[in-house]
């Protein structure tokens, strides 16, 4: 409901005011979800030594978690909307650190595996719930745009954050420590939210669970996931792979179908049919799986190609901390309410693009300073500009009974996009180098100089992937310039709401009150 229908209606729509602390607790809990998708990958090659894990298996220690974080985010941000957020969020704190207390006592592969699933489990709880507290907690504009830069920085630079945590952890303490670390930062902010945090009445959705839809959009999300994570390891014409891909296409085109039937469904079609949420979706997935892949080939390159420890690496990736926190807490946050969304989406997406340019020229003896630093810090820069308001755009104007299913969309397609980005740049990449070798090895006499053509390969490999993924944020441009046509907020032409017209959905609209 707008602020305008509340007040018409003679609710006082007074905000909490204890919303900026509960802001604390919430973007702790995030980070810690975003940490652990990047610190675990740098204790990685430890634990798999420690634990006696295969070359074969090691993938599972990531493929666990995403496979249970990407197919339940749905599941989760719908139970979000029947518990309620507070209770949804705290639960999924309790449950990662709990699952991460597990992880970091591993004794073998089968307690490492079953503990990252677990993790993957509560954070589709916990992601959801504390996107959509945010959702409907802030709803000046003004207000809104501070909280979600705050946010949106966090989400966009803790990646790197974990690498340079990560590197710390493991490189001086153990690799245990990447999991137990999650347990300070889960017990304060589940503390802190429990006592500071005051959800909005009338924002619940006591609909019955759709029990097929989450059948099916799990199943399809995790074949989805897997397909793109397989495909990575054993090629894109394995049948499996194949297979999973097939399987992914059937079951979520059952989904919709089932969704657009159904009285209660777990992702009411209202949510990714409106325009600009759908054009927020498509664009921040495509720019994450520029993304991702991007990480994977810095990480490699600097310890790799330039021999960076892993703490080196982790401060190497500073410059892009800071250009995502400056282009989220001061661009974003400043223009988002006199600006339309598009006006920083598009451009944002634009420059972290030219910020990609820099690093297709990326060679052997590259220097930091002149090619990676201005390429990390225009990259940073374009993608918190970008990320903060399409974070927030895609939680406006929906009703508060569907904040947390449409908070579950972000973490989505953010999700998906990772697993498609791994996985599509690592096959160019690989293609590239392995084409690279075998057209200069033989011109190669000398053991230094087929190592020197190794080497070069790679870094063949990395700039190919990289071309694409300036192309992939080129797309995202144009989508956020196309599909997104809201206004500024609190201009005449902001997003409409999430349910449109019919009088049986207009009886379920009730007031946001703050209590």
């Amino acid at each position: 409901m707008s602020q305008t229908a509340v007040k018409a209606s003679g609710v006082a729509d007074a905000p909490d005011a204890g919303r900026w602390k509960a802001l604390v607790f919430i973007a702790l809990a995030q980070l810690m979800v975003v940490l652990d998708a990047t610190i675990v990958n740098i204790a990685l090659p430890s634990a798999q030594q420690d634990l006696g894990i295969s070359d074969g298996n090691r993938q599972w220690v990531v493929t666990a978690y995403a496979l249970a974080f990407g197919g339940l985010l749905l599941f989760g941000g719908r139970i979000a909307d029947l518990w309620g957020r507070k209770r949804t969020f705290v639960l999924g704190l309790g449950g990662f650190a709990v699952a991460s207390a597990l992880g970091g006592a591993a004794t073998n592969e089968a307690m490492m595996f079953g503990s990252r699933a677990l993790q993957g489990v509560f954070g589709a709880l916990l992601a959801p719930a504390a996107l959509s507290l945010l959702a409907v907690m802030f709803t000046d504009a003004k207000e809104r745009a501070k909280a979600f830069g705050i946010y949106g920085a966090i989400a966009g630079g803790g990646g790197a954050v974990g690498l340079i945590l990560g590197g710390f952890l493991t490189e001086y303490l153990n690799w245990r420590w990447t999991f137990f670390v999650n347990i300070p930062f889960a017990i304060v902010a589940a503390a802190g939210a429990y006592l500071v945090i005051r959800e909005p009445e009338g924002g619940r959705n006591r609909s019955p669970l759709d029990i097929p839809g989450v059948i099916l959009s799990t199943l399809g999300l995790v074949a989805l996931v897997y397909g793109f994570t397989r495909a990575e390891s054993n090629g894109w014409s394995d049948a499996v792979t194949v297979g999973m891909f097939v399987a992914s296409a059937v079951l979520l085109l059952a989904f919709v179908v089932v969704e657009s039937k159904v009285k209660a469904p777990l992702l009411p079609l209202r949510v990714i049919t409106e325009r600009n949420r759908g054009g927020v979706y498509l664009s921040l997935g495509l720019a994450i799986i520029a993304m991702f892949g991007l990480f994977l080939f810095l990480t490699y390159y600097l310890q790799i190609v330039k021999g960076y420890t892993p703490v080196k690496t982790g401060f190497a990736f500073l410059p892009m901390i800071a250009g995502m926190i400056t282009g989220s807490t001061q661009i974003g946050t400043r223009l988002m309410t006199r600006v339309a969304p598009r006006l920083l989406m598009g451009p944002g997406f634009l420059v972290a693009a030219v910020g990609m340019l820099f690093l297709t020229q990326m060679e052997v003896d590259t220097s930091y300073a002149g090619v990676l630093l201005p390429g990390m810090l225009l990259l940073g820069l374009g993608m918190g500009t970008a990320f903060m308001p399409a974070m927030s755009l895609a939680t406006t104007g929906v009703e508060p009974r569907d904040a947390g299913v449409a908070s579950a969309m972000v973490n989505t397609s953010q999700q998906v996009g990772g697993a498609i980005g791994t996985a599509l740049l690592n096959t160019i990449a690989a293609s590239a180098t392995t084409s690279y070798i075998a057209d200069h090895i033989g011109g190669a006499s000398s053991r230094s100089q087929q190592q020197l053509v190794q080497l070069q390969g790679q870094v063949q490999g990395y700039t190919s992937a990289i071309w694409f993924a300036v192309g992939i944020l080129v797309v995202a441009a144009a989508i956020a310039l196309t599909f997104v046509n809201a206004g500024r907020p609190g201009s005449g032409n902001a997003v409409a709401g999430s349910g449109a017209g019919d009088e049986a959905e207009d009886e379920l609209r009730v007031p946001v009150v703050a209590h």
